[in-house]
Formats: structure tokens, C-alpha cells, sequence
């Protein structure tokens, strides 16, 4: 009865000083609701960026001839290398255990028009095996078969943004367009992915046969780029241990550098992942700050209504009070007002969290683990903050404080 008696006793004398107790519970709403949006927003950001590595493919490994890389946010190859075939996809799918499918492909920005309408893209020359690997989907339309690209058919699978640029929202199965100077037709439209983690457009493509790309468009006998695609997610980095082995061994390099480059999807993801973690714990440190500016209100406001009650704690000691009962209601008090800011904040931040996904400003994650280690730390804020008034208040001796004005 007497800790609810404290309770009861508290909440009256705060609610008896409205505004000064409001004033000292902002700063610790502030600083909750930020730190739970803040992570929110950050965790949102992290899974948006493994999500966009993971829809480049499942188990992939990436092999990019010569060696490349990331300038300016974007992946960009040193120098032009030749020594990558189409024969080293077929080597590598047969040869590396831990492999299950490898495709060769190529690439080369190249304008793209349907009647008055023109845009430079990326075109892909790819087979159908590296449609699989990279994860890619027809909305419309169809994919191309390994006849017509063995057949060197002129085919073509556009993405959204290339529809949206040719035909605006005209249907364009079945339509002719010229890639360069040579006629296409539209058999597909690729399901919409959105950015890469590079920032590229994954939609702003044309896929072509393999075939028809190295030989009526490009005129090369080479290949950018293999695709390769692990048994088992565990067994990415035996993957890629297995196909550098071969490819030096097939190009011959003996003590030479590696002539091409392996991106492995596994390090990738680990590698934005820690980004992001970082980012999102910066982030919540400099919320939390807010937390201490908070902690320094509800100080100040202790540190008022000890002077306030001066001549109350003197006859409350008069009347038989110990030190410690003293002590405890001013530390009830504090951790009230700190634990009120900090439901309070938690309700704020993910409300804001919702709405700002709900508005399509940022994708959020909730991340509830952290709205309770938010409000923990909030009334261990109050609490700590509340120590040193608590504590002179239980100094103040009776006579004097009933003397006191």
C-alpha cells in the first residue's frame, strides 16, 4: 500500500505543475521518438538495399572480364579485356561442383527506336539460363527459347522503362523496333525491379539472344560478363574459389594477375549490411543524444521542486519520514516523468515510422526490440537524472527546511 500511496502521491504533485512537468517530459519524447524512427527508417533503408542485391539473382556470382571498379557509385571496368568466351560459362557449369547453372552474357549502351521515338539503353545479349539466374520475370509477353538463340533470331524482352519511354502505355508485344540499325521484335516486358545497390535502373534494359547480341549487333566473339549461380547460398565462397581456379587455368595466367573479376553475392550482402548496421547505429547515437538533453530537463525540474517543497519534506520529516522514504519519491517522481516521455516518445516514432511509409517518403522497418531498449534507457535517464535532487532532498535536515521560506 505505501509504494502505491508514493505512486498516487506522485502523479499528484506533478499534475498539480501541468506545464513545467510537460517541459521536462519533451525532451524525452524528442529524443525516444527520434531514436525509433531513426532506426526504423535505417532498418528500412538496410533491407530496401539487401533486397535489391537479392533480386539481381539467387546464389549469385558475378564474373566481370578484366579487372573493375565501383567509381562513383558506379561499377565500371579498368580496361577492355577479350579473354573471357562464351566456353567459360560451359566450362565452369560443368567443371566447379559447387556451381549449378553459369551463363555467359554481354552488354553494350546502344540507342533503341520505335517510330519517332528513340532511347539509349543497355542492351543485353543473354540466354535463357542467365534469365533464370538473374531472377528475371515476364509481366507480358514471353521469354526467348535456346532455339531462337542458337537461331540468331531478332527478339527482344524490353523493361518498363524502356516501354515507358518507346510507347508510353501502349502495349508493344509483337511491335518492331530497331536496336542500332537492326529490326527487333518485342516478344516480352520484364516484371519491374527498380534500382540496383548501385543506383543503376534494373528496368532501363533490352534482353536479347546471347547469339543474335555478339554477332548482328556487336560483331564481337567474346563475352563481359558470366553469370554463375551456386548450389547452396553455404557454398558461395567455394564457388568462387572453384571458378577462379579454372579460369586461370584456362586463360593461362600462371603468375599473372587475375584478367577478370568475381563478385560474390555473400560478400556483398555482408558487406552492405555492416554498412547499414553502421549507418543505423550512428543515426540512433545521434537521436539518443536528445535522450541526455532530457535527462538534464527533468534534472532542472527535480532540482525546482526541491526548493518549491522545501518546508514539505521538513515536516514530512517532522512527522517520522526517513531519509530513505524521502529519497524514494523524488526518484519515483523523476522515473515517472521520465517513463511517461518515454511511452509517449515510443507511440510518436512508430506513428511517424507508419505514416512516413504509408506516404511513401521512406520504407521503415519497426524494430520493437529497440522501441523497448528506448523506453528502458528513458527511465534510466530519469533515474540517473533524478539521483542527485532525490538525494539533497533526504540531506535537508528538519528544523532547517521548516524554517526555510
Amino acid at each position: 500500500m505505501k509504494a502505491s500511496r508514493n505512486v498516487v502521491l506522485s502523479l499528484e504533485l506533478l499534475a498539480a505543475h501541468k506545464l513545467r512537468t510537460a517541459l521536462s517530459v519533451l525532451g524525452i519524447v524528442v529524443g525516444v521518438g527520434s531514436v525509433v524512427l531513426m532506426v526504423s527508417a535505417g532498418r528500412g533503408a538496410e533491407k530496401r538495399i539487401i533486397d535489391r542485391i537479392r533480386d539481381m539473382g539467387t546464389n549469385l556470382l558475378v564474373v566481370n572480364a578484366g579487372q573493375t571498379r565501383i567509381i562513383a557509385g558506379r561499377q565500371r571496368q579498368l580496361s577492355n579485356v577479350t579473354t573471357l568466351v562464351p566456353d567459360d560459362a560451359e566450362a565452369i557449369a560443368k567443371d566447379c561442383p559447387s556451381v549449378a547453372l553459369a551463363a555467359p552474357a554481354t552488354t553494350r549502351k546502344l540507342p533503341v527506336r520505335w517510330e519517332a521515338e528513340n532511347t539509349n539503353t543497355n542492351v543485353y545479349g543473354i540466354t535463357p539460363d542467365g534469365l533464370r539466374i538473374r531472377n528475371i520475370a515476364i509481366a507480358t509477353g514471353r521469354m526467348f527459347d535456346p532455339e531462337e538463340s542458337r537461331a540468331r533470331r531478332r527478339v527482344a524482352i524490353l523493361g518498363p522503362t524502356v516501354v515507358g519511354n518507346l510507347f508510353g502505355k501502349a502495349d508493344p508485344i509483337g511491335l518492331q523496333i530497331r536496336i542500332g540499325r537492326v529490326p527487333f521484335e518485342v516478344i516480352g516486358v520484364t516484371q519491374p525491379k527498380g534500382m540496383d545497390a548501385n543506383g543503376q535502373d534494373q528496368d532501363d534494359l533490352v534482353l536479347v539472344p546471347l547469339e543474335t547480341a555478339m554477332r548482328r549487333l556487336f560483331n564481337i566473339t567474346y563475352a563481359h560478363t558470366v553469370y554463375a549461380q551456386a548450389r547452396r547460398g553455404d557454398r558461395l565462397d567455394r564457388a568462387e574459389e572453384e571458378i577462379r581456379e579454372l579460369l586461370r587455368r584456362r586463360h593461362r595466367l600462371g603468375e599473372k594477375p587475375d584478367d577478370f573479376t568475381i563478385q560474390n553475392q555473400a560478400t556483398l550482402l555482408r558487406t552492405e549490411r555492416e554498412t547499414a548496421q553502421s549507418m543505423t547505429l550512428l543515426i540512433g547515437s545521434v537521436a539518443g543524444i536528445s535522450l541526455m538533453v532530457g535527462g538534464v530537463g527533468i534534472l532542472a525540474v527535480m532540482l525546482i521542486s526541491v526548493r518549491e517543497r522545501t518546508r514539505e519534506i521538513g515536516l514530512r520529516r517532522a512527522l517520522g519520514a526517513r531519509r530513505r522514504d524521502i529519497r524514494t519519491q523524488f526518484l519515483l517522481e523523476s522515473g515517472l516523468l521520465a517513463g511517461a516521455g518515454g511511452l509517449l516518445g515510443v507511440g510518436i516514432g512508430v506513428g511517424a515510422a507508419l505514416a512516413a511509409s504509408a506516404l511513401g517518403y521512406w520504407d521503415t522497418l519497426l524494430s520493437w526490440p529497440t522501441s523497448a531498449v528506448g523506453f528502458a534507457f528513458s527511465v534510466s535517464i530519469g533515474l540517473v537524472f533524478g539521483i542527485y535532487p532525490a538525494v539533497r532532498a533526504a540531506r535537508l535536515e528538519p528544523i532547517d527546511a521548516l524554517r526555510a521560506e
